[in-house]
């Protein structure tokens, strides 16, 4: 209830926990030794709309999600995530994030906080495959400089319910600007906005391209 107070829209992490979670005994020194346990999805959710009405939650269903959790963010009207990162592997044409395989009730993000800022990505970690997959998808030269306002572009002019770039990406940062490194204990969320780094001109960019698709 705090959070909706607080913000225009709640993420749940790990929406498939609350479908189904891998359940692990206290006395293992392990998860390997696990067994799946279906979750109470329907109940919990339909006590949280009773109680608090329409929430404007935003399901994170990244990885491999199985049918039930489909159904279960479905039915409640939560719409999932799509990470323009993760769209350029080999199977492009059928890529869940890839935008022409978008429906309407989703949120694309360029990237999250567990991923490197898309300047980065683009030049440190992309295959030369990925990144001849991005300039083939995009219809054109690009390079390092402006990647980052090619995905944003993208993301505005895909059917995606609502659109969410790190300030990361909309600055053009780099490896520097990086919030988190999964699975490692420092050097994260070290990263702030300062206010000289705010920008009337980029601010008016980002303001047309809404315009321009339909975004305000």
């Amino acid at each position: 209830r705090h959070n909706i107070e607080l913000f225009d829209m709640v993420r749940v992490d790990h929406f498939r926990g609350f479908v189904g979670y891998w359940e692990v005994p206290a006395t293992e020194t392990d998860a390997i030794n696990g067994r799946w346990v279906q979750a109470p999805a329907w109940d919990f959710f339909a006590h949280v709309k009773n109680e608090l009405g329409d929430v404007p939650i935003i399901a994170e269903d990244l990885g491999v999600i199985t049918p039930d959790v489909t159904e279960v963010r479905q039915s409640f009207g939560f719409p999932g995530m799509k990470v323009l990162l993760f769209a350029f592997g080999d199977d492009l044409p059928t890529n869940p994030y890839a935008p022409h395989n978008f429906e309407r009730e989703c949120v694309v993000y360029t990237g999250t906080h567990d991923n490197n800022t898309v300047c980065a990505w683009f030049e440190n970690e992309a295959t030369p495959e990925q990144r001849d997959r991005v300039r083939r998808y995009l219809g054109g030269h690009v390079s390092g400089r402006e990647i980052h306002m090619q995905l944003i572009r993208l993301a505005m002019m895909s059917v995606a319910k609502v659109a969410i770039f790190p300030m990361q990406d909309v600055l053009g940062l780099g490896e520097e600007a990086r919030m988190n490194r999964p699975a490692t204990n420092e050097g994260n969320w070290l990263w702030r906005l300062l206010p000289e780094q705010m920008d009337p001109a980029l601010a008016s960019q980002l303001r047309e391209m809404a315009e321009i698709y339909g975004r305000l």
